[in-house]
């Protein structure tokens, strides 16, 4: 299996499950509105900052620009996932615990799994079905039975799940694309528009020392690991991607245990046991039939594999990995695969 884009996707993970407790402890001197924003801004002039050494340093054309028609996706993911989902995110965290709420970003997971499935046709097998479900039964139990405020704050995160789980979808369609400029341009449109729409209200500015360290969470777990995030979309699909993302929460609920001396109660435990075992399900998937490849023409950074074998014009750039445009041959065999950039083909009943 693509061993690169699993470590894409846990890596992001990490990445971000680690900002969720900070963001919790930052909450106490920054309004909800505001730190989305900041968090989002972070993101987009480090990862500026990224591309411009990137573009000094590093080869040209190593990565395919984003095209006109990639914008209306770009649209709609960073209204989703840039504006709304920290929204609902950082007033969500106000009225809940951090570990509670770390773990139920797991709902992300199942909300982009659930859409991949049912709006692009992604397979998803039996133990990946198992592993949704045990994910999905460990949130519930972060849900029922607490105070109204816990429900209310429960509620607005998982909305800013399904929020992450649209963006995520749409992303998948302009994963081939440079990573770390998808980021870039959704951290600043998302960053500013957050931050001018929360001034109005009359939230104040935060004090020098907490604006720094928001904004560094803010690249940190949200730019880099989106930039992560999308190449893990471009190794393994919507749906994958988002199973080996689960790990997020529970990197984020066992450092608000430790940063902010949360207890260990027994719901907590369950629901962590719970989604670990929907994880563990996800991680032990393999997926290999003979499948067809239908003739295609798109541009993405590649190698020449046994996915990759066409003929270069002079105009065509030397070296590998490289970007171009080039056409893929119709084409069928057999080995275990994800439905990355080049399998996102149907399924039949016995598959």
């Amino acid at each position: 299996m693509d061993r690169a884009g699993i470590a894409f996707a846990l890596l992001s993970a990490a990445a971000f499950g680690a900002s969720t407790p900070v963001a919790k402890i930052l909450l106490a001197s920054i309004d909800p509105w505001i730190l989305a924003g900041v968090l989002y801004l972070g993101a987009g002039v480090g990862l500026a900052a990224v591309h411009g050494l990137r573009s000094l340093v590093g080869p040209s054309g190593a990565e395919a620009p984003l095209r006109r028609s990639d914008v209306p996706r770009l649209l709609v993911a960073i209204l989703a996932g840039g504006v709304l989902g920290p929204l609902l995110l950082m007033s969500g965290l106000a009225g809940t615990d951090a570990a509670g709420a770390s773990l139920l970003l797991n709902a992300e997971g199942l909300a982009t799994m659930a859409i991949a499935w049912m709006a692009y046709r992604e397979n998803v097998d039996r133990r990946l079905l198992a592993g949704a479900l045990a994910i999905l039964a460990g949130g519930m139990i972060l849900t029922l039975g607490e105070p109204a405020t816990f429900q209310v704050g429960a509620l607005l995160i998982v909305a800013a799940c399904v929020c992450w789980g649209i963006d995520n979808n749409v992303t998948r369609g302009i994963a081939g694309a440079d990573p770390v400029r998808i980021a870039m341009i959704k951290g600043l449109v998302a960053g500013v528009v957050n931050v001018a729409l929360g001034m109005p209200g009359g939230a104040a500015w935060p004090a020098s020392g907490v604006l720094t360290t928001a904004a560094l969470t803010g690249f940190l777990g949200y730019g880099v690991s989106l930039a992560l995030f999308v190449l893990a979309l471009r190794h393994l699909g919507a749906a994958r991607t988002a199973a080996y993302f689960s790990l997020a929460p529970f990197v984020g609920a066992l450092l608000a245990v430790v940063l902010l001396d949360e207890p260990v109660t027994a719901r907590l435990i369950a629901a962590a046991g719970l989604m670990g075992a929907g994880l563990w399900l996800h991680l032990a998937e393999r997926h290999d039939h003979e499948h067809e490849h239908g003739a295609v023409e798109h541009e993405h950074r590649h190698r020449h594999d046994d996915h990759h074998r066409h003929q270069h014009g002079r105009e065509d750039p030397p070296g590998e990995p490289h970007t171009h445009r080039h056409t893929h041959a119709e084409l069928v065999h057999r080995h275990p695969h994800y439905p990355d950039l080049h399998h996102r083909h149907r399924h039949g009943r016995e598959v």
